[in-house]
């Protein structure tokens, strides 16, 4: 073992280039989560009956239904419409995440690490 290191060539020098490597990857975390967060994302559903837009932070901005889909003795299907198009808009938010994570982690399985 090197003196004053760690086994398998972890030295000073080679831990404070992790150690940087780390911090600089942290900071593009949180630029990425920044950027996420400014975004809106919208998705519909009914053929465009209802329309659902959500913020990179996962919170509902707006909700639009086209008057001809509200029907008192159908209220289920209206239901069914707004939780089809909140489900893709959460699906789209997740994906863009997932995708700029994959692009700062290079694709490494499990993070960083």
């Amino acid at each position: 073992m090197a003196k004053g290191g760690f086994p398998g060539g972890f030295g000073g020098g080679n831990m404070n280039n992790l150690m940087k490597q780390a911090q600089k990857m942290q900071k593009q975390m949180e630029d990425m989560q920044k950027d996420l967060e400014t975004k809106e994302f919208e998705a519909s559903s009914g053929g465009g009956a209802v329309l659902v837009k959500i913020n990179g932070k996962k919170q509902l901005t707006a909700v639009n239904i086209k008057p001809e889909v509200v029907d008192a003795d159908d209220v289920e299907m209206l239901e069914d419409l707004i939780m089809s198009a909140v489900n893709e808009v959460l699906r789209k938010v997740e994906e863009e995440s997932a995708n700029k994570m994959g692009k700062l982690t290079g694709g490494m399985p499990g993070g960083l690490f």
